[in-house]
């Protein structure tokens, strides 16, 4: 057996790769049951603040590190600036333009943005927090840790019912909550993201080519087809 043979056939499918089961009403949970929150978070320019914002910021940052009894995850996302939706925008304003010589300065600044963009390889930062739960791993639900294990359904993955959903979702908010005030009090803007936009989030990061040619559907306005049962 050749080596890119023996590498075939070891390799494993994504779906095994990619710990996550679901995505349901903003919250991420992972095959063991346990559950995700992400924050997009905004960033500030440290270097612009005077000496006194700076020890301000720091000391608040040092102030919210200890405050948490739990972990989080802070992600960097760093690539190439997508400026397509912008530029269909101006394009349709530019089809609308009746006065010929604004759709002929429309047209100049489509193709000077658009070669800007391509030639320079402008990036763009985002920034998450993600804030996770488990029973297991808190202190303080040690009764519910007995009572609350779920399910394992096909391949290993742990199944949570309504109520069990309900529970740990009432807990992580309050850890999305105090991460919230923590980040709020540097001056930082915190956005929850929702299931659509985790959707894309996760799209785009496991599908980094796929996504800048073909946008994601809004699940939202997606359609359930019904079938009649059999017999």
């Amino acid at each position: 057996m050749s080596e890119m043979q023996s590498k075939n056939k070891s390799a494993k499918p994504a779906q095994q790769l990619i710990r996550l089961s679901e995505i349901r009403d903003g919250i991420v949970i992972l095959n063991d049951g346990t559950l995700r929150a992400t924050l997009m978070v905004s960033s500030v320019n440290f270097a612009l603040k005077s000496e006194d914002e700076q020890n301000a910021i720091v000391y608040a940052y040092q102030d919210f590190l200890n405050a948490l009894d739990f972990p989080i995850q802070i992600t960097v996302s760093s690539r190439k600036m997508d400026i397509t939706p912008y530029l269909q925008e101006v394009k349709e304003l530019r089809d609308k333009q009746q006065n010929e010589l604004l759709r002929l300065q429309m047209d100049e600044y489509i193709n000077f943005i658009g070669e800007l963009v391509k030639n320079a390889d402008i990036m763009t930062k985002s920034f998450f927090i993600t804030v996770p739960f488990s029973v297991q791993q808190n202190k303080r639900e040690g009764i519910f840790s007995r009572f609350f294990k779920g399910a394992k359904g096909a391949a290993g993955k742990l199944h949570l019912n309504d109520v069990e959903f309900e529970h740990n979702r009432s807990q992580l908010m309050q850890r999305v909550e105090q991460v919230a005030v923590g980040l709020r009090g540097m001056g930082l803007r915190v956005v929850p993201l929702q299931t659509q936009e985790l959707l894309e989030l996760f799209y785009t990061l496991y599908n980094p080519s796929t996504a800048r040619n073909q946008r994601l559907h809004n699940v939202a306005q997606l359609k359930v087809q019904e079938t009649e049962p059999a017999g």
